[in-house]
């Protein structure tokens, strides 16, 4: 069969996917963020990076009130070196298996070892690994992403990967 142009409809549709973030100094955090952000900031001190020397900190706190710190471990054979976000988060629900995530910070240090001047986020590995966590959690795990002079706060890690393969079921 055959058509002609005008019997041929492509129909588009256009989406515009929003990020919302709120942008804070340190001290406008309550208590509870900024303890985390301070233990991701610390973890930062604790890589192991001697190839990239770009040292990453995290920080889960769980619902049992529990906060578990990790941090980025390079080796040779780059595959097998693992991000501070997914040290911290496998090592949390390892040892509490049944606590759900509640607020993940993330923190970092340059070549040079100074705390980075504007927020990071994580590579896209860690975000899908993060989001598996959410959804154990069920519902949305808060986000901090430290730099020196401002942090970013996003509602859910799922607000970091809107098209993951969550979205698959």
């Amino acid at each position: 069969m055959r058509y002609t142009l005008n019997e041929i409809f492509v129909v588009m549709t256009h989406k515009d996917i929003i990020t919302p973030i709120t942008v804070v100094d340190y001290q406008e955090l309550d208590p509870t963020d900024r303890t985390l952000v301070d233990t991701a900031r610390e973890a930062t001190l604790r890589a192991y990076a001697p190839y990239s020397r770009f040292s990453v900190g995290a920080a889960v706190l769980l619902d049992n009130g529990e906060i578990v710190s990790g941090s980025n471990q390079e080796n040779a054979a780059t595959p097998s070196s693992l991000c501070a976000e997914r040290t911290a988060a496998y090592y949390a629900h390892a040892r509490y298996p049944e606590a759900k995530f509640v607020t993940v910070a993330i923190a970092a240090r340059d070549t040079t070892g100074n705390e980075i001047a504007a927020p990071i986020s994580p590579c896209g590995a860690c975000r899908q690994a993060l989001l598996e966590y959410e959804k154990l959690a069920g519902n949305g795990v808060k986000v901090l992403l430290a730099g020196r002079s401002e942090i970013y706060i996003l509602p859910s890690v799922k607000s970091l990967l809107p098209l993951s393969f969550t979205e698959i079921e």
